[in-house]
């Protein structure tokens, strides 16, 4: 029985767990009831606007990029093609995820949590540690607020 306590009182040990114990039931501050509705039913609609408007200057970029490799060296080309596979990668994520979000199914909802995963993991491998800890521990905080309004 007092095991049972103990464990109860401990944070779980896999990475989902982990964070809704200290961003949802240990968090100081919870965003309220409407709060929530709000950011699940227009979330999507927001992201995908974001998408939209974002497309252009990434398709750019990613051309601009194309072409000054091979101007700039094996460095810019090793680095510009990291970042090429991760903007990639996030992006996919992010667009798989629009329809279980506005579904609000949990597979949408997994979806941009590994986009965030990625998105933390690349800024931490880029040195920017403060950004990646600012910026993950907001969008996880806001993604575990809303969890639980979506369905399995």
């Amino acid at each position: 029985m007092a095991e049972e306590t103990t464990s109860q009182s401990q944070a779980p040990k896999d990475l989902i767990g982990f964070l809704d114990y200290y961003l949802v039931q240990k968090a100081p501050f919870q965003i309220p009831q409407g709060g929530r509705e709000w950011i699940v039913k227009w979330g999507p609609w927001i992201t995908l606007v974001l998408l939209i408007i974002s497309l252009p200057p990434l398709l750019f970029l990613l051309g601009l990029g194309t072409v000054l490799l091979p101007f700039g060296g094996i460095g810019y080309a090793q680095g510009f093609g990291l970042a090429a596979i991760v903007l990639c990668i996030n992006l996919v994520l992010t667009v798989m995820a629009l329809p279980g979000l506005f579904a609000r199914k949990m597979s949408g909802w997994n979806l941009i949590f590994y986009a965030r995963i990625v998105s933390v993991v690349f800024s931490l491998l880029l040195g920017n540690i403060i950004g990646a800890i600012v910026t993950g521990l907001i969008s996880f905080y806001i993604l575990f607020q809303v969890r639980t309004l979506y369905k399995a």
